[in-house]
């Protein structure tokens, strides 16, 4: 069972994404039109695990290597970010200066959505790629591939 999955290929329409996907579209897309603030829904607090899809498949070829057993086997972290610690990184990864705001009329989701990984910590099992460095990586490959029909080819992840 794995954790909230981000990275290269991700799914960033406006429709249909997961919270990571999401932010990294909105907060580029007011770099791009030059707002001044941006609105993500809910208070900001309820916290999520993510995954890099890189170490998901690292894990996967891990568990087929060397587990034999009928339990599942939870695939995460074992950290949680607030939305809004997400929403600063996205921010200072795509650049954007401007003002957050919350929207908290629209719903928050589930409070907290976090994994007991000590199975695969006990088999000896760890991600690699932290939160920063995977969102990065998936903002790079947001410039390069999908934004905008290249219009932002070769824009650079401005985290410092």
């Amino acid at each position: 069972m794995p954790a909230n999955l981000y990275g290269p290929g991700d799914n960033f329409s406006p429709s249909g994404s997961h919270v990571l996907a999401a932010l990294i579209r909105r907060y580029d897309e007011a770099v791009r039109e030059g707002r001044e603030t941006v609105t993500n829904w809910g208070s900001g607090t309820p916290r999520r695990e993510l995954l890099h899809v890189d170490d998901m498949a690292d894990a996967c070829l891990f568990l087929l290597e060397r587990y034999d057993d009928d339990q599942h086997v939870n695939v995460g972290t074992g950290r949680d970010a607030s939305v809004r610690e997400i929403a600063d990184l996205v921010a200072e990864a795509v650049g954007y200066a401007g003002e957050t705001r919350w929207d908290t009329s629209r719903p928050d989701g589930t409070p907290r959505k976090l994994l007991d990984v000590s199975r695969l910590r006990e088999l000896g099992w760890s991600p690699t790629i932290d939160l920063r460095d995977g969102l990065t990586a998936t903002y790079q490959w947001f410039c390069d591939q999908v934004a905008h029909e290249g219009e932002l080819r070769g824009v650079e992840p401005q985290f410092a």
